[in-house]
């Protein structure tokens, strides 16, 4: 066991995970009262930021006591007990600004309140270390410029995203014969078929992939996109299927439809940049199915502009949020541009819309619903925390698909990044199980225009 520290956590922690106390094991954790009116300013919503507000205060409010209050008495007589008793909690109601902390920062601030506390616990407890834990980026300059030492909170964090880079593999040098055994079966062929080794590559496929991966195998006269199917042990072909009039223009949409229609699949991830028909692919692919499930439910995170709250705009809750849902229901007009006005395809996208068989709304609204047989998107899955993408997913009922879309270079949440998002840790977390299977869609398909602009800008 270490040296216990001493924890300063900003508000922005709390909203982003509201168990965080649990993670400081046997350490001592210390609050501002300047972040419980932070959190005050923070209950009222249906947001995942508000619902971790209040559950943080209810939790504040089933341990509090005099002691957990800090007025200027040892900190040892003070503080309520945190993992068994090893840590302990502390709210500091009253803390001087020092004189650094005053000259550097004059401003009345939030932020500056809780800066002057870890730097008031810094000189009042020379022995223990005190951390700063913010996911303010600012606030951890800031708190580097007075010496305070600080840390993002990474208790969520993924150590590598280097897969979202990754081309899908090829394995050359594959027996010829092996390839032809797939092609010429149904149901694939058995990954020991001996057929397959040949070279280093062919052993790698034997022996490195995982439930649900997609790759390329090519013999010095044929080649097949193809996939392991993690329930039958095989390795199958991956056809080239249209879904809805929507045709697959390379080997990861290939590979996405070939996941996304497997119904034995319940949890998909499609990542890429934008313009490689994540969303697209996906709605595609529930139309195709769409008599296998009650409804189809597309979902996006409302993510508000310059500061303003969703409340700002006019209208009723639908209004509210009709232009946040744009771009599903642009994808929704690419798959109707692929018949003619009166087909009955047209037809039967029309009722399902007003039957409710499709849904488009936003994420905020599906909160606490069960979702049974529903084949379920959630777009701009990027913009969503750990726990966050966890609440939905324990949503799911039976017969439920669920399919998260995004791109983690396009992040527009203010304490995310690539590496703390809820879309890269559920991939990195559920890597390797039989109903998990995560696609990545490397090139654009929205234009050449659209293209060049995502490689070049």
């Amino acid at each position: 066991m270490g040296t216990k520290k001493n924890f300063v956590l900003d508000t922005n922690v709390i909203l982003h995970d509201a168990s965080c106390l649990e993670s400081f094991q046997d350490n001592n954790v210390h609050l501002s009262v300047a972040v419980l009116e932070e959190l005050d300013k923070f209950k009222k919503g249906s947001e995942q930021i508000n619902y971790n507000a209040r559950y943080f205060t209810r939790y504040l409010d089933s341990i509090t006591d005099d002691r957990l209050f800090d007025q200027g008495a040892p900190l040892c007589d003070k503080g309520a007990p945190l993992c068994d008793g090893i840590g302990r909690l502390y709210i500091h109601t009253a803390v001087v600004h020092s004189e650094a902390v005053s000259r550097a920062f004059p401003a009345k601030k939030p932020d500056h309140d809780i800066l002057a506390l870890a730097d008031y616990l810094t000189k009042k407890d020379p022995e223990t270390p005190t951390i700063l834990v913010t996911k303010d980026v600012n606030l951890r300059m800031k708190a580097r410029s007075i010496h305070i030492q600080v840390e993002d909170y990474t208790n969520d964090k993924v150590s590598s995203v280097e897969i979202f880079a990754k081309k899908n593999a090829v394995f050359e040098g594959v027996n010829s014969a092996f390839i032809d055994a797939i092609y010429g079966s149904r149901d694939g062929v058995p990954l020991e078929d001996q057929r397959v080794l040949l070279n280093a590559s062919s052993t790698q496929l034997r022996t490195n992939i995982k439930p649900n991966d997609c790759f390329i195998l090519r013999s010095d006269r044929n080649s097949v996109l193809a996939r392991y199917n993690a329930f039958t042990n095989r390795i199958q072909k991956v056809s080239k299927g249209r879904n809805y009039g929507i045709e697959g223009r390379n080997s990861e949409q290939h590979f996405a439809f070939d996941v996304l229609n497997d119904q034995d699949i319940k949890l998909v991830a499609l990542t890429g940049k934008a313009g490689t028909g994540k969303t697209l692919l996906a709605l595609a692919s529930a139309l195709a199915q769409v008599d296998s499930y009650k409804q189809i439910l597309l979902a996006r995170p409302i993510v508000a502009l310059s500061n303003k709250d969703i409340g700002f705009l006019p209208g009723d809750a639908k209004e509210k949020v009709a232009p946040y849902m744009e771009p599903l229901f642009d994808n929704l007009n690419v798959i109707k541009h692929q018949f003619a006005p009166t087909s009955t395809e047209i037809k039967h996208l029309d009722d399902l819309q007003k039957g409710g068989g499709l849904v488009i709304e936003a994420l905020a609204f599906i909160r606490g619903r069960s979702l049974s047989e529903t084949y379920c998107i959630i777009d701009e899955a990027q913009n969503l925390t750990p726990h966050e993408v966890k609440t939905i997913i324990t949503r799911a009922g039976e017969g439920t698909k669920i399919v998260f879309t995004g791109d983690i270079q396009q992040i527009d949440q203010p304490y995310l990044d690539a590496e703390s998002n809820g879309l890269v840790y559920m991939i990195n977390r559920l890597e390797g199980e039989k109903l998990f299977a995560h696609v990545n869609l490397l090139k654009g398909e929205r234009s050449e225009l659209a293209e060049l602009a995502s490689n070049k800008l």
